[in-house]
């Protein structure tokens, strides 16, 4: 049996079939967030997670990262407008790096000058949320929207918009754990 993070309500995720446990550390599941929430608009959205360790015959899963279904990303594309794309790499607070793809679909065409303004306002308020908020934090307010509506606040005043939303997130990185760091020297 498979959960989600703690931060998810250690949900079920479902299980998978292994011969040993230990086969299932690293592997990657994929559930909707709808089937955690249990929300149906929000299904559209396709979260990732790794198993990191086995407690008994439930593993227990990390966040690694989640997009936007394609068929819904085709839907919010529409001709005569701009797509204003925006890929950053952040640092939580508690050092995990991720690199995330912000979207923003305006009411019609606009300025490239526009479109600048809005990816430096995507820029610096993804990195502020990063620098201010742990991952647990960080992923529930972009997975929930949060940070997106904040965006969308601001960059309104520059052009109309009509969806705003981080369709993909990746984690690249989490920070060392002492233990490892200790068993990297032992073995060097």
């Amino acid at each position: 049996m498979m959960i989600a993070p703690s931060f998810f309500g250690n949900i079920e995720l479902g299980s998978v079939p292994a011969e040993e446990e230990e086969k299932l550390i690293g592997r990657v599941v994929e559930a909707t967030l709808y089937d955690i929430t249990g929300d149906f608009s929000h299904m559209y959205m396709k979260l990732f997670f790794q198993v990191e360790e086995m407690d008994g015959k439930t593993a227990k899963t990390q966040f690694k990262g989640h997009e936007y279904s394609r068929d819904y990303l085709r839907s919010l594309v529409r001709r005569r407008t701009t797509k204003v794309d925006g890929l950053f790499n952040l640092t939580t607070k508690d050092g995990y790096k991720l690199r995330i793809a912000v979207s923003a679909l305006t009411l019609s065409r606009i300025k490239t000058s526009q479109e600048k303004i809005i990816r430096t306002l995507m820029n610096r308020i993804v990195k502020e949320k990063a620098a201010a908020l742990s991952l647990d934090q960080f992923v529930q307010e972009m997975v929930l929207g949060k940070i997106a509506s904040d965006i969308y606040n601001e960059a309104k005043k520059v052009a109309p918009l009509r969806h705003i939303g981080i369709r993909k997130s990746k984690l690249v990185s989490s920070p060392a754990k002492p233990q490892a760091k200790l068993e990297e020297a032992t073995q060097a």
